[in-house]
Order: C-alpha cells, then structure tokens, then sequence
C-alpha cells in the first residue's frame, strides 16, 4: 500500500482493453491515458509499457510514453524505477524541465544527495526562476547534515507485525499500549480485485495485542466486518478509553466520484457496533486520517475542502463539551499548511501535534513534524523531527507512547517505506525509544600564574531548576558532576572557589541539546596577590574628591570581583602625587578612597567589606613592569618618588611622572568574611499627610555645602572655575 493512495481520489475500478484495434483507432497510448486520468496507475503503466515496446521508430512518442511511465512509478512510490525512468526520459531529450525537476527529487528521495544536488543545480540553471531549484540544493545539503548528526532516537522495524505488503498508521487501542491497530493491503484483505492505483489489494484495519508477560505481540487479526469492507479502509485514532474508533473508508461507487471520509464505530464488547459518517463535507471531497484529543473536544483530520493552501492540508473540528455539537472545520493555518500535502496528524495527549508534509525542504518524500501550540488559537514554527525518525524515503504517522504509565513520552511506532532495519521498500510499521538524554560535566581547575593543578577547589553548581550541587576538586585537580546530577533542559551557572585565590564563574546549558553530551570546562583561579592591584584611571576636579559618572565604569571589575568572592574584605586606597602639603594630600586621598567605598556601597557591597584609607604621597608607585606615557617610557623597578620626579628635567616628562602617583588600589585584607542573610526591608503604607499651618515668618537658608578642601600657600583653593576642570595633577 502507498500511502498517498488513502488520500486520493477512489474511482470505480475499470478494465480497459488494449487491443491493437482500439489503440490504432485512438491513438497507442488512448487507453493508457485514460487509466492514467483516472489515478488507475497500477492498469495504466502496462499499458504504457505495452505501447513503448511499439514505439521504437518515434523518438517523440517514445519519450512522452518513457515520462508517464515514470510518472506512473513515481505516483505508485516506486521510487526508484521511477528515478530510471526519468533518467531514460530525459536522455531521450524531453522536451520539458520538468522531468528534471523529478528526476533531483527522485535521486533525493533515493537518498543520492550528492547526485541530487548537481541535478537541482542543473535544474535551476535551466529554471532560475524557480524557487524549487534551491530549495532543493538547500534541504539535500541539511539532510546530508542530520544524517551525520542523528537524534537521540533508536528505532527497530516492527518485524513481528509487519507482512510483505504494505503496514502502516499504527494507534494504540488501549490506554497501556498493549494493543495496536494499524493499516494493512494482505493478501486475506475482504475486497476482491486489487486497487487500481497501487496493483495492491484494498487495505483493511487489522489489530495485535501485547503479552505483558512475555512481552511479545500476538499475529495480526482483521477487526471484523463491520468495520473492514470491500474498500480501503486505514487511518484510524480511538478515543482515551478505547470505546469510540475514528477511521479513514475510501468508497467506490459504480460511474461516481467519491472521495474519502472519517466514519465512527462504537465497541460492542469485544466487537464493533455498524458504522455512521462523521459529517466533515461532501463525500466527493477527501476527509481522511482522524485523530481524536485525550479530551474528546478536538478532532483533527486531512482534507482537500476549498478555503486551504493547496494539496492536502490538516483541519480541525472542537466543541465546548462531548455532548455538545463539533463545531465547522477549522484550518490550522499557514504556520503548518503549504501548498503541498500535510497528512496523517496525530495529536499527543499533551496537545503536541505530529503530522508528515512532502513540502520539498524536507529530507525526501513525507518527512514527519512536531509542533506545539502558542495559544489556544495559533501554532508555533513546526520542527522537523530529522534522521533517524525521517529519512529520504516516505516516514510518516508517528504515535507516542509510555513505558512507564506515569513517566514521560519515550517511545512509540511511526510508518516508512525506507530501506534498511528490515524494510522491503514497501511502507512498515517501526518502532522507536527516546533514551534519557544524559550529560555530565567535569573539568581540572589549576593556578593560573603557575598552571599547577589545584586540589581541595569547591565547584559549585547552581541551575535554572533550582537544585544547587556541590563537589571538590580531588588530588589530580578534577572535578565530576555525573548524568545523575545533570538534568536536561537546565542552564548552570558553575562557581570555583578556594582559600587564597580569587573566585570565578562559568556557563553550562543543557537547553536544547538533542543529544548526550559530556561537557569539559576547565578553570584557571588566579591567586590573591599580597600587593594591592591598580584600578583603572580615575580622575578628579581639582582639588574635589566627587566619583565623577564616567569612572563608575572603571569600578565594574571590581564590583565582579567582590560578588564573584563574598568572602573577601579589601581596602580600597587612594594616591595623589607629592605635590602640597602631607596634611592636604592625606586628606584629599582619605576622601577620594571614601567616594570609592560609597558608591560600591551602593552596588549592593556589604560596607563591612570595604575600608577606605587614603595614603596621600606617602606611598610612591613601585613600577613591576616598562611603562610608556605620554611617550615616555618609565622602566621597570622604578621608584616613582619626589627624588625621582625632581631630577627629570623635561617639564611634559615630569608631569607623567607626577601622574603615575596618582591612583586608586586595592587589596585583598582577609577572606574569611561571612556574608550576613539579606532581608527584605518592609516598608510601612504611607500616610497622607496633613497640611501643616502655614508659618508666614521667613526661614533662614541653607548654607550651600561644599567640599572644597581650603588650604594656606600654595594648595588649590577651588574656585568656580576648578569645578569643571579636571585635574591634571590631582
């Protein structure tokens, strides 16, 4: 059975003669296309056939007849006699493109990328108008990639079900997945005669049951006849307690048009009640592939009814209650739907939706898709479910299912005609499992001045789901968080920290991730030095002591650093030149370390952390490194004193020594702080509050403040001017 078939159009199976009589009267090819027009490909093709072993002498016709034998295969989805005889049609030089255009999808669908790939360029070379010439350079090069990089899933051929015609659009027939019921073209099948469309027999419903004991299935039994019919039958979804059957009946009627319909039947004790007609519209039109929510309120189907985007596209019909009526089909729109065929939906109790397209940015033929809902109207982006689930062949009609009755979604059985795990080309039934993704995490933490390994470090894990971790580093520095401690979908943040370095922190994510894997992050802890360590520049107003808004910047590390070490108490200092009086600069540099400690107070930094101290010229810059400023290189083990700065005799280089002096430090005291709980402040309703009598008697003024240092000699004694000048010396 193919699977496009249940979806076609049915037509009352005629036999043609192909008599050489009548073919000379109407044309060698009159009966041929006769049966061709009327979907009967499996009668059409041998009489193609027939009429090409005729047409040795007319190239022309020899062609036509080669391209709708190939059309033939391809509609019968054999796919690679089809890719032969679209190989033959366009050596015998086609006059139509299109033959190429097949012939990529065909060697695509036949899983040859490679070979795709030069066809579609050689198509749109041809075309360039067509957009389906990239598409399909663009999906073979993304198939070849998911094909390198498969899915966590593991999937096995359903060989104990399977027969040598086709099997397909499995569902569960009871809550425990003890039982299935799937789609079957055996030979036992009730119809007579053979479907005119795929030279199989009509399909009919068959169900297997599961020993839970012996965990293997039972042989495949027809469902009765008051479900299986002459016709084809398949595409089928039971409700949540396995009483009501949706399922798919193609009729046939004598010199009528008849399409396809969803019918119900209600169980009857072991048995099934007759069956009635789900109205969703004319029977001439395709309804088809039923699937029915958990909650009974939503009926999905496929349809070809007017007001869709082209092909067959997947409807829907809901109620408010099970005893109130569905309401009109409804589209689920153009985020799922495209011109092409979207079929066999399947909606997961958690309203997750799987369906299978043949929109041609898929790996090849039907290819299936997951796709979740926005909101109670729209649908998210679709995701195509990749290799090993699709394949380039025809995969589609995907279930879900449960190992464990209350776990998570892990396993389930979808349908595919690939080659391969026991396929004969022809569509089977597959099952497959969705193993715990596992992820671990380890890495070796060393000294980053001496690269030495570090032992005893605690590592510290503290994810988006809240359940912090805790381990050490061991004797060879490494640290291991195994697959139990990491969870799918979480986001870490990873804290490293030991007595007398500096803590820092790492990013790991196991969002989206399809895969396992087994994360390395390695770290570097640099040591807490003994001498205090320089900030960025930070200049004043002359003379002024005010954090001026464009040097907060320059005290973001150092806000890092004393979150990312919550143990630590520093002492932030400050440096001026030897320039003015011991008195003034101490003063001033005292005030300056105090600007520093209250704007971090500021960004949250417990203030017990923090000590300020100003040490005015009385600590000269040591140099521990060839500093160049100005243009002036100063040398290491330079010590930046009044001597020092006095005997250069170049006035700009003379300022660019005053200016190595002046600096903000800081340096590490202690770090065996204990960080305090934060609380909350619980601020009280505010009163309204009354109007005060007026005091018509003139309150004096506040005096304005400033924190102008006023000094004798030579000291700068702030002037209006000082205020917007910043300090060159200071």
């Amino acid at each position: 059975m193919k699977i496009i078939k249940l979806i076609s159009i049915a037509f009352l199976i005629l036999f043609y003669s192909a008599n050489a009589e009548a073919q000379s009267k109407k044309g060698p090819t009159f009966n041929a296309d006769k049966a061709y027009d009327k979907e009967l490909y499996a009668q059409a093709l041998k009489l193609y056939e027939k009429a090409y072993s005729k047409s040795k002498k007319d190239k022309t016709l020899k062609g036509n007849i080669s391209f709708k034998i190939a059309m033939c295969y391809k509609n019968m989805n054999n796919t690679r006699k089809a890719e032969s005889w679209f190989r033959k049609t366009i050596q015998s030089k086609y006059p139509d493109n299109i033959a190429r255009l097949y012939f990529a999808e065909l060697l695509k669908i036949n899983g040859k990328y490679d070979e795709a790939l030069t066809a579609f360029k050689e198509y749109k070379d041809l075309v360039p108008s067509d957009k389906l010439g990239t598409t399909g350079i663009e999906s073979c090069e993304l198939a070849k990639k998911w094909l390198q990089n498969p899915t966590a899933f593991k999937i096995d051929n359903f060989r104990k079900i399977n027969g040598k015609q086709s099997d397909f659009a499995p569902s569960f027939a009871d809550a425990k997945n003890n039982s299935i019921i799937f789609t079957s073209g055996r030979i036992e099948n009730k119809g007579k005669g053979n479907d005119g469309w795929t030279g199989e027999k009509f399909t009919d419903l068959y169900i297997t049951y599961k020993d839970p004991k012996k965990l293997t299935w039972t042989t495949p039994i027809a469902l009765g006849d008051t479900i299986n019919s002459p016709v084809n039958e398949g595409a089928s979804s039971l409700n949540a307690n396995g009483m009501m059957l949706y399922f798919t009946r193609c009729k046939i009627e004598k010199k009528k048009l008849c399409g396809c319909e969803v019918f119900t039947s209600h169980r009857d004790g072991s048995d099934w009640g007759e069956t009635t007609v789900f109205p969703l519209g004319p029977d001439s039109l395709i309804n088809a592939h039923p699937s029915i929510s958990a909650n009974e309120l939503e009926l999905y189907f496929v349809s070809n009814m007017p007001g869709g985007f082209g092909g067959k596209d997947i409807w829907m019909v809901k109620r408010d209650r099970k005893n109130k009526p569905w309401s009109k089909p409804i589209n689920l729109g153009a985020e799922i739907n495209t011109e092409y065929d979207e079929v066999f939906p399947y909606i997961r109790p958690d309203g997750v939706l799987y369906y299978a397209s043949n929109k041609p940015s898929g790996m090849g033929g039907l290819d299936i898709y997951e796709v979740k809902k926005k909101d109670e109207t729209s649908w998210g982006i679709p995701e195509n479910m990749k290799s090993p689930i699709n394949s380039s062949y025809d995969d589609f009609a995907l279930i879900w299912g449960k190992t464990l009755e209350k776990g998570n979604f892990d396993m389930g059985y979808f349908s595919s005609n690939r080659l391969g795990l026991g396929g004969r080309g022809s569509d089977d039934i597959y099952s497959f499992i969705l193993p715990p993704k596992t992820f671990t995490l380890k890495g070796t933490v060393r000294d980053k001045t001496t690269k030495t390994i570090l032992s005893g470090v605690k590592v510290r894990l503290v994810g988006t789901d809240g359940l912090p971790i805790e381990t050490k580093t061991d004797a060879k520095g490494v640290y291991l968080f195994d697959k139990s401690m990491i969870s799918p979908n979480v986001t870490y943040d990873i804290f490293v920290s030991k007595e007398k370095y500096f803590a820092t922190t790492g990013k790991e994510t196991t969002v989206g991730l399809e895969n396992n894997k087994d994360f390395v992050h390695d770290f570097l802890l640099e040591p807490i030095p003994q001498k205090p360590i320089e900030l960025p520049e930070i200049l004043y107003d002359l003379a002024k002591w005010d954090l001026k808004p464009q040097y907060q910047d320059s005290l973001n590390g150092l806000i890092i650093t004393l979150n990312d070490n919550p143990t630590i108490v520093v002492e932030l200092s400050s440096h001026t030149d030897p320039r003015a009086s011991d008195e003034y600069n101490d003063t001033l540099s005292q005030k300056r370390a105090q600007s520093v400690v209250d704007y971090l107070i500021l960004k949250g930094i417990a203030p017990d952390r923090l000590v300020a101290k100003g040490y005015g010229k009385r600590v000269p810059k040591i140099l521990d490194k060839d500093i160049t400023r100005d243009g002036f290189t100063f040398p290491k083990g330079t010590i930046v004193n009044e001597e020092y700065i006095n005997a250069i005799k170049n006035p700009i280089q003379k300022e660019a020594a005053y200016q190595l002096n002046r600096r903000t430090e800081f340096k590490v005291l202690r770090d065996n702080y204990v960080p305090k709980p934060t609380n909350t402040p619980i601020v009280p309703p505010k009163d309204t509050p009354k109007e005060q009598p007026k005091d018509t008697k003139e309150q004096p003024k506040e005096a304005p403040k400033d924190n102008t240092i006023k000094t004798n000699g030579d000291a700068p004694t702030g002037t209006p001017k000082d205020k917007t000048k910043e300090d060159p010396k200071k």
